[in-house]
C-alpha cells in the first residue's frame, strides 16, 4: 500500500498568530498612525464583529479587514475589524468610532 504525504499536518503555523501576514497602509482620518493591515477571507470569518467604520456588523463568512496600529505590535486591544469598503474609504470621513 502505498504512503501518503502528510507534509501538511507537520508545517509550523505561519507567522503572525496563524492570521498570514499584514502590510502597513495609513490609517483612519483623523489619526496619524499607520496601521498593519490583513484581509481574511470569507472562508475564515468566523465570528461576528462590528464595523468601526459604519457601526454595522459583520457577519460569519463575510471577508474582511482586519487593522492596528503600527506601534501597538498587533496587540488584540487595538485591532480592529472593518468591512472592505468601509477601510476603502476611510480616509474621507471625519473620524470614525
Amino acid at each position: 500500500m502505498p504512503r501518503h504525504n502528510r507534509r501538511d499536518r507537520q508545517r509550523p503555523p505561519p507567522a503572525g498568530g496563524g492570521f498570514g501576514f499584514s502590510q502597513v497602509e495609513p490609517g483612519p482620518s483623523g489619526l496619524d498612525v499607520d496601521h498593519h493591515v490583513r484581509r481574511i477571507p470569507a472562508s475564515r470569518a468566523t465570528k461576528i464583529y462590528r464595523c468601526p467604520g459604519c457601526n454595522n456588523t459583520i457577519t460569519v463568512g463575510t471577508a474582511h479587514i482586519v487593522a492596528w496600529p503600527v506601534d501597538d505590535f498587533g496587540g488584540a486591544e487595538e485591532r480592529r475589524h472593518w468591512h472592505t469598503g468601509c477601510w476603502t474609504g476611510r480616509r474621507g470621513r471625519t473620524g470614525y468610532r
